[in-house]
């Protein structure tokens, strides 16, 4: 008799409806950096450049991005996080009248005391890459292997070194 199936949780049938978007890692780029500038904008406009509601939208944008990104591009989801978070600063970030000298100096004081929401944000995407990579290569071991067989076969021979499936990296 088959066991029974349990209920999906809410949360879990809401991951499932969202798009199964693939971009390639300049495509990540270009979504979280422009998603981030849209953000600052709206948090600019609509809570006075609170640097805590920026924070709070950067770490939905870093899930997204590592979520997003291709199978061969994962790598580069932690990379450009923080990029585009301080990408996103520059309209928030306060110039104190002083041109350009100004508006540096105001980021990087932006991007110093924002240091806790920009590591929490690139450590997010940075599990969620490695979470997918982990996967990812079960998957292809269990492929390798035949997908059906039972654990108590015997392993496959082992690969002559050089050979075929061997990286050369």
């Amino acid at each position: 008799m088959p066991a029974a199936r349990r209920p999906v949780p809410p949360l879990v049938r809401a991951v499932r409806r969202m798009p199964d978007a693939r971009l390639t890692g300049l495509g990540c780029g270009l979504f979280c950096g422009a998603v981030m500038l849209v953000l600052a904008c709206v948090d600019g406009l609509l809570f006075g450049a609170s640097p805590t509601g920026y924070g709070v939208l950067f770490l939905p944008v870093c899930v997204l991005t590592a979520l997003w990104v291709r199978a061969g591009d994962l790598a580069t989801a932690p990379v450009v996080v923080p990029i585009a978070f301080t990408l996103g600063l520059l309209p928030l970030a306060d110039d104190g009248g002083g041109g350009l000298g100004g508006l540096l100096m105001g980021l990087v004081t932006a991007l110093a005391t924002q240091a806790g929401w920009l590591y929490g944000g690139t450590l997010i995407a940075g599990v969620v890459a490695t979470v997918r990579k982990v996967r990812l290569m079960n998957r292809e071991a269990v492929r390798r292997r035949g997908g059906g067989e039972r654990s108590d076969s015997p392993s496959p021979p082992p690969r002559r070194p050089g050979g075929p499936g061997r990286s050369r990296y």
